[in-house]
Order: C-alpha cells, then sequence, then structure tokens
C-alpha cells in the first residue's frame, strides 16, 4: 500500500523514524548521515514553517519497501517547484517496480517541475532518465567550512 504524507496529512512519530531508518539503511553508499535524513522529512511535512513537500511510504503491513521525500522549493521557474531528496527501494525488492510506482506516484501528486540529483554511476539513473528527467547542468557546490 503506498501511503501519502505531508503537512495536512503528517507521519505519526513512529512512522517518521521507521522511514528515516529505512532510508538511511537502504540508500546505501548513495545516501546521507541519518540527521539530514530526519531534516529532509520534518521540511516534507512542513514542521516549522518549512514550504512542506511530500513523502510517500510504499507499505506491506509494518514493512517498508520504498520510500520517497520531495521538498517544495518556494521558488518557480528559473528553479523548479520541487527537489526529490530521497528515493529508495528495499535492497531484496528491488527491479520489482517498486521505485517507478513510488516516481510516478511523486510525479503525480506535485505540482509543478521537480529536480533530483543524481550520482552518475547510480542504477537508479535509467528509471530517471525513462520517466523524462534530462541532465542539463552540472552541479558544482562550494563546501563552505565553520
Amino acid at each position: 500500500m503506498i501511503k501519502l504524507y505531508d503537512r495536512t496529512t503528517p507521519p505519526t512519530e513512529n512512522e517518521k523514524q521507521k522511514i528515516a531508518n529505512f532510508l538511511f539503511k537502504h540508500l546505501d553508499e548513495f545516501g546521507d548521515p541519518q540527521p539530514d535524513i530526519e531534516k529532509a522529512i520534518h521540511y516534507a511535512t512542513g514542521k516549522e514553517n518549512t514550504p512542506g513537500g511530500l513523502l510517500i511510504a510504499h507499505w506491506n503491513e509494518d514493512d517498508i519497501l520504498g520510500a520517497v521525500v520531495l521538498n517544495k522549493t518556494g521558488m518557480k521557474g528559473y528553479i523548479p517547484e520541487n527537489i526529490l531528496v530521497y528515493i529508495a527501494t528495499h535492497s531484496d525488492h528491488r527491479g520489482k517496480g517498486i521505485g517507478k510506482k513510488l516516481m510516478n506516484a511523486a510525479i503525480t501528486q506535485t505540482d509543478g517541475d521537480i529536480a533530483l540529483h543524481v550520482e552518475p554511476d547510480n542504477p537508479a539513473r535509467q528509471l530517471y532518465e525513462q520517466l523524462g528527467f534530462t541532465n542539463k547542468y552540472l552541479e558544482m557546490r562550494l563546501k563552505k567550512e565553520n
């Protein structure tokens, strides 16, 4: 069962923690530290006046088979309205179409364009290209040390 969460339908604290734990485990080498994942989930559910977004989880009873976190950017046109922050499929269930279902749900449930970052060697890149995502820009970052 695919379940959608947002500002008006937030996940319970238990669901939020399960989703964060799931993403941390199943993003593999493409993931981030768990506190960063939790921040993105927090943002997606509109806490503390963030623009919000969408959290999607594919549940099989109490187990998660896949999850997506989208954050609204608060912009339009020059920067897409949404950024897909995380998507992961359970390592035991990859190649069964779960990622595609989640991506289609994300696309149909959001207003405006969606941006995402993907490493060149990430196998999910093919799925994104099949769904119409293009690589127009090379991302560059300046990491400022505190």
